[in-house]
């Protein structure tokens, strides 16, 4: 087995072209390489809305599923992605219950879902990082293909809106599970905390 690099989830961009195209970038860790995988909004909905703490009424389906598999006391260990020969991304969970354990084939998206909600640690090949990363320094002129890592969402400017509205209007993003929208906002209040200190 060749060498390995952790992953660490830097964002989720959005294809302002291709609607409800987004895509997942993650950072080799002590490098400067970035792999780009395309996700669905459901997924990207799911990652962004852990990343950023958001609290749900009721538990999203990769909560239940983390749920499920500790009730059983089985944890995630780690979760590695690869490439299939088509050139999509895939990923292998690793799982143990403490005397045995076992590998599930996975979608990449669902496999960082789930990993960020467990603790684990997501890996990747250096063969992979070749064939499908990009250095943030020096290598402007190679695009990953599909969604520009650069073009984020643009939403309507929030900074007149008062602190009061925007936890309504974050609470009902929530309870319509835009948990997008939730994140926008979380992120605007949270800016307006840092700014009073």
């Amino acid at each position: 087995m060749g060498k390995r690099y952790e992953l660490k989830v830097v964002g989720i961009t959005y294809n302002q072209i291709e609607t409800g195209v987004y895509a997942l970038v993650l950072q080799a860790e002590d490098t400067n390489r970035r792999i780009p995988i395309i996700i669905g909004q459901p997924e990207a909905q799911a990652i962004e809305a852990r990343l950023q703490g958001i609290s749900v009424p009721r538990p999203l389906t990769h909560d239940m599923m983390i749920s499920t598999l500790r009730a059983f006391g089985i944890e995630l260990v780690e979760v590695e992605i690869h490439r299939l020969p088509t050139g999509v991304f895939a990923a292998d969970l690793l799982f143990s219950d403490g005397s045995r354990e076992r590998r599930v084939d996975s979608r990449s998206s669902d496999a960082v879902a789930l990993a960020i909600r467990a603790g684990a640690p997501v890996f990747t090949s250096q063969e992979v990082l070749d064939e499908a990363g990009f250095d943030i320094e020096g290598d402007e002129g190679r695009r990953p293909k599909g969604p520009r890592s650069g073009e984020q969402k643009t939403v309507t400017p929030i900074e007149d809106v008062s602190e009061d509205e925007l936890r309504r209007m974050m609470q009902r993003a929530i309870d319509n599970e835009d948990y997008e929208t939730a994140a926008e906002i979380k992120r605007e209040l949270e800016r307006r905390e840092q700014s009073e200190v």
